[in-house]
């Protein structure tokens, strides 16, 4: 509570010249840390890769040995960094023109009048205007206030806002929860309490998701595999091969088919390619995994108010009560919205529908706050009103008056209570607390929530409608947009405080009412601690907390500040509908990398597996650094771009790893000893063949073992593209085609080193791929039909 005469006079800021003499003294509140990468820096960061590096140097090694022809991999280094540089841009480019939409700025008092400006542009000693929902942008000390209460639980952990008066300091990263006022810059920039936290959370950023953290997994298996079975292979091939050039042309090849060339590359393609449709969707996402998060959400938390509904309310009536006085009740409404420095929307349509009346002189104030559900003021003569909830300003004995607030709660009508008392404003509701109206207002749905909320129901993500509102008026509003089980509404006064018994009420119930914001960040919390993959939507400074908390917050556009901030995503335009194409693309995101993923750990696992057969069996490897460059690039490199950016919806489950690893093993597994079979079977007569045919012999057998691995390998690929499309099978066909125009170039089967084989080595390598094939197959439908049963 704050008395109104107590508050100092205005003061007139900082002058321009004052402005910048700080300015050029570097006291402004610059970011410590630059918000995004150079173009310096992402050429670097792209180009200067473990895998990048990995073939760098089997590309030295293999022009060492003498086959700079061998050498056509290294264009895999090329294409990574030419692709992830250009796309790296592209996002920064997309991203950089929302952030300028949702830029925070804040308002200041300069040469006497106010004007707003990016934070970036506050000095020391600016005079910073502070209002209910503002995010404290720097250090300050308070100046005065008006009900000022801070929100400090994202810096200190401490549940209750603290009440702030002239002389308080106020820390950078907290925002005002209730009330408003001023204060004075002391420390900006790097020198601010909450600047690292800020920038952390403006930066765009790769996250380490459960995509990344399995991919990494892999490469680091690999990495440790790869350096041992690669001078293992040399040194075996060292026996049988004529020169130590030759062998290491074939641990080259060998090591070039055990790395994982493209899979990074197209992980972050198809990370950024989401980012960017969203983008051009008005959908800020600060992350790159925030694609892939939404995907993976099987509980969406809505607040009503401004995401159910427009956030637009209008007043509806007012009624009377105990033979009241109609003026009184329109003069008080009038005169407790002209005193309101800072109106929320409630406020806002209090002051359009009443005129203030003349001779009211406010003399104390208490601002509306969420967890008190009410706000008040004292006026001289007239006494004090409160203004909030009816199940809180009421009392046992309004029984009449409670069901006339249940009858239009239940219409979903959204209805407060003004209350009179002759007792002074205190930190307490007085004894003498008398109802004087009840203020009617309506709410308006958002013209689309009622099919966005049908297709998260149908796609079996749990609703929770958390609000601070009355539970009648919460549950029609959900009843009418039409969430499953709206009549499960609970008091959130009544819930437990432990967070399994939080757990259990939200397992039963749907629709909750009279939140707190401290009641929303341990609702995300209990539902976590189930094992829920939780997002929160909000756009109000009750809502912050729940956002920072939930693995995935959403905030509107329109929203305060503080919730802007906590959110992993903002919908720039307040598009509810934008919501299904986040689940789109991190769908799409999820399993076009499973896809990809196959394919690649399919690859290095039948490489590893040759290499520890031929180098056991201790004969020529099967193929040259070339003749892998062309498995590589037909049935796994090319097809994987298309199926990286490929449109997919299906549902996505938990265990990327798991499933990869669960076909990829034995699908390499597979492929190996097929190639390996058909290799021994081709090159049988080398032994016994004249010296001027055994290269010959070696030649065809080589060739035959690279048809039949390529034509595993776009079984595998078809296998692993399902849903099957009839686009898909024409690319597997193309790819098909084109080693087939390979074969029958003469100049270009002459520099892939690739001799036709007899007949009867194709019969044999047909063979060979049908009965892989059919394995394949029958294992990708065994790995789907076990991944179905385990969602059920």
């Amino acid at each position: 509570m704050t008395s109104v005469d107590s508050a100092p006079i205005e003061a007139n800021g900082l002058t321009s010249i004052q402005v910048a003499e700080r300015v050029a003294d570097g006291r402004v509140n610059a970011a410590p840390q630059k918000m995004n990468r150079t173009i310096p820096e992402i050429i670097q960061a792209n180009v200067l890769t473990p895998v990048n590096a990995i073939m760098l140097v089997l590309f030295g090694l293999i022009v060492v040995a003498g086959f700079p022809k061998d050498g056509l991999f290294v264009g895999v280094v090329i294409s990574n960094s030419i692709i992830g540089v250009v796309q790296e841009i592209r996002s920064r480019r997309a991203l950089a023109s929302l952030e300028v939409l949702n830029a925070h700025n804040s308002t200041v008092l300069r040469d006497g009048e106010l004007v707003e400006i990016p934070v970036e542009q506050v000095v020391v000693d600016d005079v910073l205007v502070l209002r209910s929902g503002d995010e404290v942008v720097v250090d300050g000390t308070i100046l005065d206030s008006i009900g000022l209460e801070i929100d400090e639980s994202l810096l200190t952990g401490e549940s209750d806002a603290v009440d702030k008066d002239p002389g308080d300091e106020v820390l950078s990263g907290s925002f005002a929860s209730s009330g408003s006022g001023r204060y004075v810059a002391t420390r900006v920039g790097a020198e601010s309490y909450g600047n690292k936290l800020a920038n952390e959370a403006r930066k765009f950023v790769i996250v380490n998701s459960e995509l990344r953290h399995g991919i990494n997994r892999i490469l680091r298996i690999l990495t440790f595999v790869i350096p041992p079975a690669s001078i293992l292979l040399f040194l075996s091939l060292n026996k049988v091969e004529p020169t130590w050039q030759r062998a290491l042309q074939g641990a080259v090849a060998a090591a070039v088919a055990m790395v994982p060339d493209g899979l990074v590359l197209l992980t972050s393609l198809a990370f950024v390619a989401g980012i960017i449709s969203l983008a051009r969707k008005k959908a800020l996402a600060k992350e790159l995994a925030t694609v892939e998060l939404l995907a993976r959400v099987d509980t969406l938390c809505l607040d009503k108010t401004g995401t159910i509904t427009t956030g637009e309310i209008s007043f509806g009536q007012t009624i009377v009560l105990q033979d009241g006085d109609e003026k009184l009740v329109a003069d008080a409404l009038g005169a407790i919205g002209a005193s309101d420095a800072d109106p929320n929307p409630t406020m806002t349509a209090i002051i359009d529908s009443f005129v203030a009346p003349s001779g009211w002189k406010p003399i104390a104030v208490e601002p509306f706050s969420s967890a008190r559900k009410w706000s008040a003021k004292e006026f001289a003569d007239q006494g004090t009103f409160f203004f909030g909830a009816p199940d809180v300003l009421l009392g046992e004995a309004d029984d009449e008056i409670r069901a006339v607030v249940r009858d239009h709660s239940e219409s979903g009508y959204r209805v407060l209570l003004l209350s009179r008392s002759q007792q002074p404003l205190g930190d307490e509701l007085p004894t003498d607390l008398t109802p004087t109206a009840i203020v009617v207002f309506e709410d308006t749905l958002r013209d689309d929530v009622g099919e966005i909320l049908a297709f998260f129901a149908e796609q079996g993500v749990s609703l929770k409608i958390i609000s601070g509102d009355n539970i009648h008026t919460v549950a029609a509003v959900a009843d009418r947009a039409g969430v499953p089980n709206a009549h499960q509404a609970v008091d959130a006064r009544n819930l437990p405080t432990t967070e399994d018994g939080l757990a259990k009420a939200l397992e039963t119930a749907t629709v909750f009412g009279r939140v707190t914001p401290h009641q929303k960040r341990a609702m995300v919390g209990a539902l976590q601690s189930q094992g829920r993959v939780v997002a929160m939507t909000g756009d109000g400074v009750n809502d912050v907390l729940a956002l920072k908390d939930a693995d995935m917050g959403i905030a509107m556009g329109s929203g305060s500040a503080a919730s802007r901030g906590a959110a992993e995503l903002v919908l720039m335009d307040d598009r509810f509908a934008t919501l299904p194409e986040v689940v789109a693309q991190g769908r799409r995101v999820i399993n076009n990398i499973e896809r990809v993923g196959n394919l690649f750990v399919t690859k290095a696992t039948y490489a590893v597996l040759l290499t520890a057969i031929i180098g056991i069996q201790q004969i020529e490897f099967p193929f040259l650094p070339r003749h892998l460059t062309l498995i590589g690039t037909f049935s796994i490199g090319l097809p994987g771009i298309f199926l990286a950016l490929a449109h997919d919806e299906s549902l996505v489950k938990p265990g990327f790893l798991r499933r990869v690893l669960g076909f990829s093993l034995p699908a390499g597994t597979i492929a190996a000893i097929g190639t390996w079979i058909a290799y021994l079977v081709a090159r049988a007569g080398i032994d016994s063949a004249v010296a001027s045919t055994s290269e010959r012999v070696l030649a065809e057998a080589r060739t035959t073992a690279t048809i039949t691995l390529l034509g595993i390998g776009l079984i595998i690929l078809v296998v692993v593209s399902r849903p099957l499309k009839p686009w898909k099978i024409l690319l597997a066909v193309c790819m098909a085609g084109l080693y087939g125009a390979v074969l029958a170039v003469e100049s270009l089967r002459n520099y892939f080193l690739l001799e036709l084989p007899p007949i009867d080595q194709w019969l044999m390598s047909g063979i060979v791929v049908v009965i892989c094939g059919i394995l394949i197959i029958a294992l990708g439908q065994f790995t789907q039909s076990e991944r179905a049963k385990r969602f059920r």
